[in-house]
């Protein structure tokens, strides 16, 4: 049977059978639930049948909570968004509290996945990716970036921002050192910056001593020639971020 031809009621019959298996006793339709299975004092499991996995089924299933705290979404095994997102599916479903069942409705007998059971979500809670979040913002200059930016063509991050920084001096100044570029600008990971060449816009000349690649005169006024310095007290809170924040070339984004 293909997913195309098939219907809701194809997908009763699996999901009815797996949960009598489990000594549940199963009825359709009631009370606007799609499945309701009852055993014992137990709370009932509810399910909700959708041929596709989009923003209706899953606010069905949240109303649903308040009748169970077991509510499943159930979807075909073959359902598009499972194969394409079916990761970030998984993980929305788990933070609303709901289950995700994968019906495969085409053989005789049917075949039901559990994806996932319905159960209190607990996020686990990252302190180095907060750190880097606050790090970014604090050493940002200004706010370069409207939100909703295509990133595809890079955005302009703190650390794009120092390199550009860098760029504009050795533009102006020919090949330097990079110590000099460091007490010049007054950025103390020039040298790092200098060396992992994220953007391809430096070349090492000799020794310790970089200049501006044809890469980077091609795409620096794209980025604007200048850079408004920042504020003094700015600048010093970012070097405090800084110290605790990663090195300058996990910085590297876009």
């Amino acid at each position: 049977m293909s997913e195309r031809a098939m219907k809701e009621t194809d997908l009763y019959p699996p999901v009815k059978a797996f949960l009598e298996a489990q000594g549940y006793e199963v009825k359709g339709e009631v009370e606007e639930c799609d499945v309701i299975a009852v055993r014992a004092d137990e709370a009932p499991v509810v399910v909700e049948l959708k041929l596709a996995l989009g923003l209706d089924v899953v606010l069905q299933a949240v109303d649903r909570l308040a009748l169970s705290p077991k509510v499943y979404v159930g979807v075909p095994r073959g359902c598009s968004a499972l194969k394409r997102r079916r990761k970030a599916v998984v993980k929305l479903l788990r933070m609303l509290g709901l289950g995700l069942l994968a019906i495969d409705a085409s053989s005789r007998h049917g075949a039901v996945d559990v994806v996932l059971d319905p159960g209190k979500y607990a996020p686990r809670r990252s302190p180095n990716t907060a750190e880097r979040l606050l790090g970014e913002f604090v050493r940002r200059v200004g706010d370069p970036t409207p939100g909703g930016s295509d990133r595809r063509r890079g955005i302009m991050t703190a650390y794009r921002q120092r390199a550009i920084a860098i760029a504009v001096h050795l533009r102006t100044a020919g090949p330097t050192k990079a110590a000099l570029v460091a007490k010049s600008i007054g950025e103390p990971k020039a040298r790092e910056i200098l060396y992992a060449d994220v953007y391809g816009w430096f070349e090492r000349e000799e020794r310790g001593v970089y200049r501006l690649s044809p890469r980077g005169a091609e795409e620096l006024p794209s980025w604007g020639a200048t850079l408004e310095p920042a504020p003094a007290k700015r600048r010093s809170k970012a070097r405090a971020v800084s110290k605790k924040a990663t090195r300058a070339g996990s910085d590297a984004r876009a």
